[in-house]
């Protein structure tokens, strides 16, 4: 008789708020492996969507983006500080999206990106942020800098080496 022993899953809860549209339709098949990837490794994983900075909603279907929204107040309230956050974005938007409320380019938010990172990074202490953009290329976008610095420098890019160097942030 065969014993089969069940499958392993890693038991750490994982937050994924990933960023779609614009300047990340061009990383979509590595965001996809990454997503893939995740949804295979960790048993309790909660994703939502995002364009460009976290606002005051967030979405599970991007086709319905503005139909389904989820406050992101409710996510942090029904995600407790156990969770990890990571959030997966290009970074690459006016710094205006990120420091002024209005900023957006989808809808007129009453509070600034960098507001919500904040509220984010106090409710998940460890976070870290993935770019799949070039890291030669980080020093030349002014937001890049600008979302590296509210994430603590807590940015690394989307490479084995990266991904690595977060996943050994994140479990300190």
């Amino acid at each position: 008789m065969l014993f089969r022993s069940p499958e392993r899953h890693n038991n750490v809860k994982v937050l994924l708020l990933m960023d779609v549209g614009g300047t990340m339709d061009e990383h979509i098949a590595r965001v996809e492996e990454l997503f893939s990837a995740v949804k295979a490794e960790f048993k309790h994983l909660e994703f939502f969507y995002f364009h460009n900075c976290v606002y005051d909603f967030l979405w599970k279907n991007n086709r319905r983006r503005f139909a389904e929204k989820f406050p992101t107040w409710d996510v942090i309230r029904k995600f407790n500080k156990d969770y990890k956050l990571i959030v997966v974005g290009d970074a690459t938007m006016s710094p205006y999206e990120i420091l002024h409320p209005g900023g957006s380019v989808e809808y007129n938010n009453k509070e600034a990106g960098a507001v919500w990172l904040r509220r984010l990074l106090d409710a998940y202490p460890k976070a870290v942020w993935l770019n799949p953009e070039p890291e030669r290329l980080w020093t030349y976008r002014p937001s890049i800098a600008l979302i590296r610095e509210l994430m603590g420098e807590h940015m690394f890019p989307l490479t084995l080496d990266g991904l690595a160097r977060a996943m050994a942030m994140l479990s300190k």
